[in-house]
């Protein structure tokens, strides 16, 4: 019998391509859900997470800001050579991820692999998404008179995003991946009960050619991160789907002060389509109510953060003899 002491694993925060820990010094413990085949038990200690302050949420947006102009000006063909580096990354590392989600969501080790193997497909579709969207949502334009009218889409700039509380990885990877495909960069709030994917997802990114800061990764409490992202004038946009319908609605308010992008939460049994408005389809709801993060996700999350600049450019005298070009 080997008398070896286990290396824990400590985690840490992903901000600027970098592992902090917390500007507070602050913990907090992370514990499995439930019970699960090849899992630890109901509420047994998992690790200790960084929980996150008000100045980590500044760092970071400052991380994603001056990774912005890089990130956003790169070829759309090169953002999804990198997006599919993440799902070779991830590949490698699947039985890891297998485990963590595994005790984050109390499955068994089978519908855990089932569940990180979407993930990595949709970083893949996700990737191959980058070079194509443009088309889709860019074009000519008729208009009368002797010009070019193109529009094409850029992106919005610095996007907050609060991750899903209840699918600490494939909602997470739903969330994220749509955000920084179209040259956007992010500041993620993990699930606060599950954090663990998120922040192991940071080494990944890490690793696999992302610049530092286009992806910034967050724990803590979601309350008392999102606050100062919603009202922080240098952030463009926020994700709300990982809030309650109460937060959503302050956080909302908060947003409007530099006319944010907003996209609300998705529509479940628990949220009303009443209280919540997203880019995903309201049919995408599991037997229990829930949103189904598996579901096809469509191109919405694509444009939700995409603006769209429209040029005009004369074409030169047309007349009887045609085209002076």
């Amino acid at each position: 019998m080997s008398d070896r002491l286990t290396v824990l694993k400590t985690y840490k925060l992903y901000v600027g391509g970098k592992f902090p820990r917390s500007e507070s010094g602050r913990v907090y413990e992370v514990t499995a859900k439930t019970s699960a085949a090849g899992a630890a038990g109901k509420g047994e200690w998992l690790a200790n997470a960084p929980q996150s302050s008000r100045k980590d949420a500044r760092d970071a947006v400052v991380a994603a800001r001056k990774a912005f102009g890089g990130w956003s000006g790169a070829t759309a063909y090169n953002r999804g050579q990198i997006l599919y580096r993440i799902a070779e990354m991830l590949e490698g590392r699947k039985d890891q991820f297998v485990r963590e989600v595994a005790d984050a969501e109390g499955l068994s080790k089978s519908k855990a692999a089932a569940v990180v193997d979407a993930a990595i497909d949709r970083w893949v579709w996700y990737a191959g998404w980058t070079d194509k969207i443009g088309q889709v949502v860019g074009g000519a334009n008729p208009v009368a008179g002797p010009f070019f009218n193109l529009s094409t889409p850029e992106p919005t700039g610095v996007v907050a995003v609060l991750a899903p509380q209840e699918s600490s990885f494939l909602g997470l990877v739903s969330v994220i991946a749509p955000v920084i495909a179209t040259g956007n960069t992010a500041v993620v709030i993990a699930s606060a009960d599950a954090p663990l994917p998120a922040l192991s997802l940071g080494e990944v990114l890490a690793t696999s050619d992302l610049p530092g800061g286009v992806v910034n990764i967050l724990s803590g409490k979601t309350a008392e991160i999102a606050a100062p992202l919603a009202s922080h004038q240098d952030v463009n946009a926020i994700d709300l789907t990982g809030a309650d319908a109460a937060l959503a609605k302050e956080l909302e308010i908060a947003a409007a002060d530099n006319l944010k992008r907003v996209l609300r939460p998705p529509v479940s049994r628990h949220r009303p389509e009443k209280e919540a408005q997203s880019a995903a389809p309201s049919s995408a709801v599991d037997e229990d109510g829930a949103f189904d993060w598996s579901a096809d996700p469509g191109t919405d999350r694509l444009t939700a953060f995409l603006e769209t600049k429209t040029v005009w450019h004369p074409t030169g005298a047309l007349g009887a003899s045609g085209s002076s070009y």
